[in-house]
């Protein structure tokens, strides 16, 4: 008997479930995506390595122009308002809010050039994911050991000086979807103050209208970005990081909420915080 009727009525079931079941579209969307990354990933690192022969924060440019082909897929669309603000050419750090594993398409679409990220080691090991990560220049520390931390970012501060680089940092120090801000880490403001370069912040608006896993909601939708006035920290010592921390957590919790169309109920400097260096 011919395989082929009863793999088309099991795609054709798979698809009329999709459509009826909330949790069969989520998961199936969340499955793609997961697929497109591995996928993606193993054709952009044979690009990058043809291209540029091994790591270089280069080979952003061309992750990023295949990472922003996903929004089509799941018919997402960016407002971006002050991209300007990132086109500038001197090192800086740039500071964003963390939800989801969409993050990453939020990233691309925003990502200024010569930018890498800094991320935790374990997504080294990711396979084709880790690989892409590493051929990009992603800065992968170890968020066991501080002390391992501290002399990455170090490393960091002097290489963003002499190789003219900005860093994308999650503050958060990982993802959240409570509807506001969690409390900020120490670690992208010691780096700005140790190299004396402005803080970029960058807000995303909230995701739950949209995606949501605990609900299992996954729909379209139009995601707002708001790129805020630079920073400085020419002058600051490591004194100051406490206050330039809550200022930027005040200034960036303020914008998400507004942006997000969600009730201050608690104030702009409530969630606000100091936490160790990560």
């Amino acid at each position: 008997m011919e395989p082929w009727p009863w793999l088309t009525a099991a795609l054709l079931l798979l698809l009329l479930l999709v459509r009826l079941s909330r949790a069969a579209n989520f998961y199936a969307r969340i499955s793609l995506y997961c697929v497109l990354c591995c996928a993606v990933s193993t054709v952009a690192a044979l690009v990058c390595l043809l291209r540029h022969g091994g790591r270089t924060v280069e080979n952003m440019s061309i992750i990023s122009w295949f990472v922003r082909s996903f929004k089509y897929i799941y018919g997402l669309r960016f407002e971006i308002k002050g991209r300007q603000k990132l086109e500038v050419d001197h090192p800086c750090v740039i500071i964003s809010n963390h939800q989801s594993i969409l993050d990453m398409m939020g990233l691309m679409e925003t990502l200024p050039q010569r930018c890498v990220q800094i991320a935790k080691r374990e997504l080294l090991f990711t396979g084709p994911v880790g690989l892409i990560m590493y051929l990009g220049g992603v800065i992968f520390i170890n968020r066991q050991s501080s002390r391992t931390a501290m002399t990455v970012m170090a490393d960091v501060g002097e290489r963003m000086v002499s190789e003219n680089l900005k860093v994308w940092i999650y503050p958060e120090g990982t993802r959240n979807d409570n509807g506001d801000l969690l409390p900020f880490k120490k670690g992208a403001f010691y780096l700005a103050i140790q190299a004396q370069v402005p803080i970029i912040p960058v807000v995303y608006s909230s995701f739950s209208s949209f995606y949501n896993p605990k609900t299992k909601l996954f729909t379209s939708a139009t995601i707002k970005v708001e790129v805020l006035d630079a920073i400085p920290t020419r002058g600051l010592t490591v004194a100051d990081v406490p206050t330039l921390m809550d200022n930027c957590h005040q200034a960036m919790r303020t914008t998400f909420f507004r942006m997000s169309k969600i009730p201050q109920e608690n104030g702009a400097t409530a969630g606000s915080g100091t936490h160790p260096a990560q």
